[in-house]
């Protein structure tokens, strides 16, 4: 607000702490500046306060230096320190003459290697027992130790001390009373009315202010010399279970800038090891280092990043950067070099789960990346760029967005201009999905028809065949392109095993099994001798369930067609290895087969009755291996006990039958389904002798009325 006519502008400064500065030779005064507008009156109509510090450099203090005159000067050449304070003044610069001579003290001893061990043990005997009188002393003794730890030789010494447990100590309780500092100051800012209380607070945020200084100080040295100590894996070890991650965490909720550059390299450097990962996510460290993204400080920045990289391997932790927001955040910074490459990493991390790739559709990301990969010209792009929209475009909506206005049209012009295979297959993943996007293809299918002819780099023919593939419309003249192009020729050569590379036959196979879904088509394709090609791969890659589901696939597509199913049926032995696939362990081939089988069945009695005897002979052997599990299970040593007429017992008979009869009454007609049951299973091998075996079917034949009686 500027002042007018009326107003005019009042200033007051009040002089707070003054403190000597934990590491420089100066003084720190800290003070208050309150900016007041008033009005005609003379009543203050607005007010501002805004706290600060001076800091006064002393470079003429030395051992000789007279300590009251200096001490004078300071207080006539700084205004904002009241001449009452002289004496403080004088008290404070005394000690900082002392403590200089002192620090030169220990360096003249520090500088004969005969002293380090002596001066080592009695720092650290002072350190262990008046670390907690005073802030100062522990500060300046661990910044020793500090300066010891930059040289590996000397990492041993502090070991043999314990400096860097003490450290953590030391650490873990400067964190506790910042907790009681917080807490006292929220108790004493929850009734700002009350005046005394107001003023209560004020003074004890002014000292609090002053604290956290010098405690800030003391963290920022300790954590330096455990970051130092840790380039030997098992001491790094030793803080993990002492829980140093914990310490580092709790300390993210500081401002000060320096001391959180150095908290986030130490989190990054121990985020490499699961362990540590582990702790992190524990510790809900994303949250906070949310907070830090976007900042002013580049070195923090960049460090916050790069810790979020080494994170966002973890699909939880990379789950919970979307939650806290930090999508948009990371999205905003690719307008940015400094940061552009370590957040597009990021980001395609976050690309790879299913769930967070729709969330890049409420954000600016995807028109950002399009116009990145224009900008390249006539280069191949970036690793990092091509990888991010591929797995962008394998969501629907951002698939959308990505081919809204001429998207789809430079895209197609690029990747064909390029013969880039990764461009391709962000094609190819766009024309997947269904509805509209399919249809913007029809008139991109003879350019992908002729690349797949010019078989030049093979990676880029098989990303082409695998989007024409994926184009299952109705549409699409698909005989008229096969005639065009003479594709089926192509097709039929590539089936061959050792043809070419694997992925680029198991296209093939997939595109077979689209043109199938037309009538025409099939029927090209069946006379063209394919049908016998594709059993003839299915007996090379009978190991590989991808192979089988799709040639299988493929039968299923041909046999809606009555031309098509007349060759597989009557002229290939395309059923019999259907039959065989029936009972696969994989459950997709499995359903596959069992559709097609199904199919077959009602166009061909005689391939109907041997399917349906199939399925009820497998019925069988899997309820046979149910039971005698069970009575494997259920039996103990002695099954009938010593009574050798025990399998004479009617009742033992009786339930025999019952579960035999449980067994076949499934089938439409009993007594076929009996006569399967036992003459076309293996059931008879498990008889003693033949004697028995048909004394028993007789048996259940005169039986089986009773049994119908009583199901």
């Amino acid at each position: 607000m500027q002042p007018d006519e009326s107003q005019y502008l009042q200033r007051k400064c009040r002089t707070g702490d003054i403190d000597v500065h934990p590491t420089e030779k100066a003084l720190v005064v800290y003070y208050e500046v309150e900016a007041s507008i008033l009005g005609e009156a003379g009543n203050a109509r607005h007010e501002e306060k805004k706290e600060c510090q001076k800091i006064i450099r002393l470079r003429s203090l030395n051992a000789s230096t007279d300590v009251s005159a200096l001490a004078r000067k300071v207080v006539e050449e700084c205004k904002i320190i009241h001449p009452s304070k002289l004496v403080e003044v004088e008290h404070l610069l005394l000690y900082l003459q002392n403590r200089k001579k002192g620090s030169t003290l220990i360096l003249h001893l520090a500088c004969n290697p005969d002293n380090l061990e002596e001066l080592s043990s009695s720092l650290a005997r002072v350190l262990r027992e008046d670390w907690k009188h005073s802030v100062e002393l522990a500060t300046t003794i661990i910044y020793v130790f500090f300066c010891f730890s930059s040289f590996s030789q000397f990492h041993g010494l502090i070991t043999h001390y314990k400096i860097g447990v003490l450290c953590m100590n030391i650490i873990e309780h400067e964190l506790k009373k910042y907790d009681l500092w917080q807490d006292e100051l929220e108790k004493k800012s929850k009734d700002p009315e009350n005046q005394s209380l107001r003023k209560e607070y004020e003074k004890t945020l002014k000292k609090y202010q002053s604290l956290l200084v010098k405690q800030e100080q003391l963290l920022r040295v300790a954590f330096y010399l455990l970051l130092n100590l840790s380039e030997d894996t098992r001491t790094e070890l030793k803080m993990r279970n002492k829980n140093i991650v914990h310490l580092l965490v709790k300390s993210l909720e500081r401002d000060n800038e320096e001391l959180l550059v150095l908290v986030v390299s130490f989190l990054k450097k121990l985020s490499i090891f699961l362990e540590n990962k582990n702790d992190m996510a524990e510790m809900d460290t994303v949250e906070k280092l949310a907070c830090l993204v976007p900042c002013e400080q580049e070195d923090l920045m960049n460090v916050t990043l790069r810790l979020l990289l080494n994170l966002s391997f973890d699909t939880g932790l990379r789950t919970k950067m979307v939650h806290v927001g930090l999508l948009p955040k990371l999205t905003a910074l690719l307008g940015d070099d400094t940061y552009k490459h370590v957040a597009m990493r990021i980001l395609y991390h976050i690309s790879v789960d299913d769930k967070s790739k729709s969330m890049f559709a409420y954000t600016d990301c995807i028109p950002q990346l399009i116009q990145m990969l224009f900008e390249h010209g006539e280069e191949r792009m970036d690793t990092e760029l091509i990888s991010f929209c591929i797995n962008l475009a394998a969501n629907k909506t951002n698939a959308q967005i990505i081919c809204e206005g001429n998207g789809l049209k430079m895209l197609m012009k690029r990747a064909l201009k390029l013969k880039d295979p990764l461009l391709m297959k962000m094609i190819r993943n766009i024309s997947q999905h269904d509805g509209p996007l399919k249809q913007l293809f029809i008139e991109y299918v003879g350019d992908l028809a002729a690349q797949i002819k010019q078989e030049g780099d093979e990676e880029f023919v098989i990303e082409c065949l695998g989007t024409m593939a994926n184009l299952t419309i109705p549409d699409l003249d698909w005989e008229l392109l096969l005639k065009e192009y003479n594709l089926v020729p192509y097709l039929k050569d590539h089936l061959k095993p050792g043809s070419a590379e694997d992925d680029l036959i198991l296209e093939v196979v997939i595109m077979i099994g689209t043109v199938s879904m037309d009538d025409s088509c099939a029927v090209m394709l069946a006379k063209s001798g394919i049908i016998p090609a594709l059993i003839e791969l299915l007996n090379a890659q009978q190991e590989d369930d991808e192979f089988v589901c799709q040639i299988i696939y493929v039968f299923y597509q041909m046999v809606f067609h009555q031309a098509t199913r007349d060759v597989i049926i009557k002229d290939t032995q395309a059923p019999a290895y259907l039959i065989d696939l029936m009972h696969d362990k994989n459950v997709e081939i499995r359903q596959v087969c069992d559709n097609t089988l199904d199919i077959i069945a009602e166009y061909d009695e005689e391939w109907g009755k041997k399917i349906q005897s199939e399925k009820f002979r497998w019925h069988n052997s899997q309820w046979l291996e149910m039971v005698e599990s069970r009575q494997m299970e259920d039996a103990e040593p002695y099954l009938y006990g010593d009574d050798p007429d025990a399998l004479e017992q009617p009742d033992l008979f009786y339930s025999t039958v019952i579960q035999i009869w449980n067994d076949i009454r499934v089938h439409n007609n009993p007594v076929e389904g009996l006569q399967l049951y036992f003459y076309g299973s293996e059931r008879s091998q498990k008889w003693s002798c033949k004697t028995d075996y048909e004394e028993t079917v007789q048996k259940t034949v005169i039986n089986i009325t009773g049994l119908q009686g009583t199901k």
